[in-house]
């Protein structure tokens, strides 16, 4: 049924266009040079009017919809049912309910049950038609208002700009909102570990195990929390792929840009980028079935003792997978240089090289460097690779051949299976986030500095 009334909306939207066209014509008889704007406009004017308040009637809806379905139904349970009960055990009781509804149970329901069961789908069913009759209604009312707007002198052009000015301002405001959101989220929770666990043992503390009992009567190791080694276990496998990345994407975009002809560009390019698109589970599995056994045996040949799950296997994987990241952009921005300071360094006599290293490279450096600083975020923000390649476990060290793990692997593990969230275990993950936050917000300052100053700026 939603997919229904948003049909119903798309229609009614289409439907208004063409007949506020009509209608716009039909009042100047045709004669469009007495109309202050277009018919276009007219026509538009109506469809925007119809279908983005009739879109948001819709969201608000299915957003508060179950809630009022659960309400009904909990009013409908006899007293036996919630006579005495908890909040949490009358919820216990409509998921069961739900699961019934869904087709999902195993044993025989009681009739009460099987009974609050069916009014639910009824319930389900009756408010779907509901929403798509109230939004046809709503579309028909508000095609009638502005249908009755349109004149010779109505600015129709003047209104559609109103709309569309309205719906970047909101765009913008649930971007900066979501981010707010996302901020707020981060910092209360960490602040709810924070009474429990103290920040200077968070943030300087070198051993994390955050096996801890959440729930009565389980067995569990006391916990510690100190993020150090789980942050430097980041920064070793993010060092590693970039190590890897930077410097072959630089140099396949220099080449592609400056030496490659046009035929062998249009074929290397896309084949290069081809690499973005291969899943991440893709990587892990190449990573663990060819390159970490063939860096374990690499290292057993010249007496290294290297882990069967490594730093330098995972990231050198994921150097593979930043690659394009680091290509494409360095590319664009080399390439947005103009030609004629080409020219002119090569007509005073530089050389290639000496042009690329002097004059290309300074020009597109903040383009470059947006590139490394996507591959940057990519790399700290990967987990699949490193589950699968370097492990969980949280070991302080440098060694690149030693296995470790990042700050995205730990907060998978840590909100997977029994979550509490009064828990210092589970609370950790929201602390592990808001400091990877401030980690990556204070490399883009310093890439930013760094780009402020070295910035080339040319007339």
């Amino acid at each position: 049924m939603t997919t229904l009334a948003f049909a119903s909306i798309l229609i009614m939207s289409a439907m208004g266009y063409f007949i506020g066209r009509r209608r716009s014509l039909a009042i100047v008889n045709g004669e469009r040079y007495r109309l202050h704007s277009r018919p276009v406009y007219h026509g538009a004017f109506v469809a925007l009017w119809i279908g983005i308040p009739t879109t948001l009637f819709v969201l608000l809806w299915l957003l508060f919809q179950y809630s009022v379905i659960d309400s009904l139904l909990i009013g409908s349970m006899s007293a036996d049912l919630t006579e005495g009960r908890s909040g949490e055990q009358v919820q216990l009781i409509l998921n069961e309910v739900k699961s019934i509804a869904a087709g999902n149970f195993f044993n025989i329901p009681s009739p009460e049950i099987q009974d609050l069961a069916n009014t639910y789908n009824a319930l389900v069913a009756k408010f779907r038609w509901m929403l798509v009759a109230s939004a046809i209604v709503i579309a028909a009312a508000i095609l009638l208002f502005t249908l009755s707007r349109i004149s010779d002198s109505f600015r129709a052009r003047q209104g559609v700009e109103k709309v569309l000015d309205g719906v970047m301002i909101g765009c913008s405001l649930i971007a900066i909102l979501t981010t707010l959101g996302i901020v707020v989220s981060l910092v209360v929770e960490s602040l709810r570990f924070f009474s429990k666990v103290p920040f200077y043992e968070f943030l300087f503390g070198l051993n994390w195990e955050p096996q801890i009992p959440i729930r009565e009567g389980q067995v569990a190791a006391e916990g510690a929390f100190g993020a150090i080694p789980v942050f430097t276990g980041t920064l070793l496998i993010a060092g590693i792929s970039l190590l890897v990345a930077v410097p072959i994407g630089l140099l396949a975009a220099i080449y592609l840009t400056q030496y490659a002809k046009s035929r062998l560009r249009a074929f290397i390019k896309p084949l290069l980028e081809f690499l973005a698109g291969v899943p991440t589970v893709v990587y892990g599995f190449f990573a663990v079935l060819v390159v970490a056994p063939a860096m374990k045996e690499w290292g057993a040949g010249i007496g290294l003792d290297i882990a069967p799950n490594s730093a330098i296997a995972a990231g050198a994987v994921m150097g593979i997978m930043l690659i394009p990241f680091v290509s494409s952009l360095s590319d664009d921005a080399i390439s947005a240089v103009p030609q004629s300071l080409t020219d002119s360094s090569l007509g005073l006599g530089a050389t290639k090289g000496e042009t690329i290293l002097n004059i290309l490279l300074p020009a597109a450096l903040p383009g470059i460097i947006g590139g490394i600083l996507l591959a940057a975020s990519r790399a700290i923000g990967e987990t699949m690779i490193v589950v699968m390649a370097a492990g969980l476990i949280a070991t302080l060290t440098l060694n690149p051949f030693e296995a470790v793990t990042t700050v995205t692997v730990q907060i998978v593990t840590l909100l997977i299976g029994d979550t509490a969230f009064d828990n210092p275990k589970t609370l950790s993950a929201f602390a592990l986030g808001l400091l990877l936050f401030i980690v990556t917000l204070f490399l883009n300052v310093i890439a930013l500095r760094i780009v402020q100053k070295y910035r080339e700026k040319y007339d």
